[in-house]
């Protein structure tokens, strides 16, 4: 019986996220997109606090039936979807200068995007223990990758600093710096602080129910998931015809 090769592509996980570094980026337009995202946050508060009473919901119905309710699925994917997008354009990665689009739908020709398979079935025991027990090891891991901490302390004359924030913070402020400095988005600060966050989004899709799944504990890089092709960000388009000479 043929075994299966250790090298072989990892199963795509449910959550895919996705993105595409583009080229050029301005040098300064990160300066002023804290000013340029407000509109997004305000609406994004509100849309997070309908994510969270509505997974309750979820909560319910899947102990009760073992299903998550596809309309309740579809917005809070849709609500995951608009925060990749505004955190891919704004201060989670500075990947692009296309202003993200006031949706909860797909949108496929943005260079940031998520998707999650709905799941045909799920269980109702797990559902009570995995956004909270099962998830504490992802949650520490990322704890130190996108939710801070002190990174050095010094003291002069008796009085002592601190500086700290995250990884993918202090990332992405490097990659702010270089962009300022050659115009150029270094790709491998790219492909860590986006696997970061890829890690963060698949534990997001787990502890939100939307699958039984297990996060795996490893840091996928690079702007496609493995495999590539799984579940593809937009339709290919036909390669150009090439005149006979």
């Amino acid at each position: 019986m043929a075994q299966a090769s250790p090298l072989a592509t990892p199963r795509p996980y449910p959550v895919q996220v996705r993105a595409v570094l583009d080229s050029p980026i301005s040098r300064w337009s990160w300066l002023v997109k804290w000013l340029l995202i407000v509109p997004h946050v305000l609406v994004l508060f509100v849309l997070w606090i309908g994510f969270y009473l509505l997974s309750l919901v979820a909560l319910v119905a899947i102990v009760i039936t073992g299903r998550y309710p596809r309309a309740i699925f579809d917005f809070n994917v849709g609500v995951m979807r608009w925060s990749w997008r505004v955190g891919y354009y704004a201060y989670g990665v500075l990947g692009t200068d296309r202003y993200p689009p006031f949706s909860l739908a797909e949108e496929p020709d943005y260079p940031a995007t998520l998707t999650v398979e709905y799941p045909a079935q799920l269980s109702r025991g797990l559902a009570l223990v995995k956004w909270w027990l099962l998830a504490i090891p992802h949650y520490l891991v990322l704890a130190l990758l996108l939710g801070g901490g002190t990174w050095f302390t010094w003291s002069l004359g008796g009085n002592s600093w601190a500086w700290g924030g995250s990884i993918a913070g202090l990332l992405v402020l490097i990659a702010a710096i270089m962009l300022a400095f050659t115009g150029s988005y270094p790709r491998p600060l790219f492909d860590i602080v986006v696997g970061i966050y890829r890690w963060a989004f698949r534990v997001g899709g787990y502890a939100a129910l939307m699958t039984d799944r297990y996060p795996p504990f490893r840091l996928d890089l690079g702007g496609d998931e493995p495999g590539g092709s799984a579940t593809p960000d937009a339709p290919t388009a036909a390669t150009p015809a090439q005149p006979v000479s």
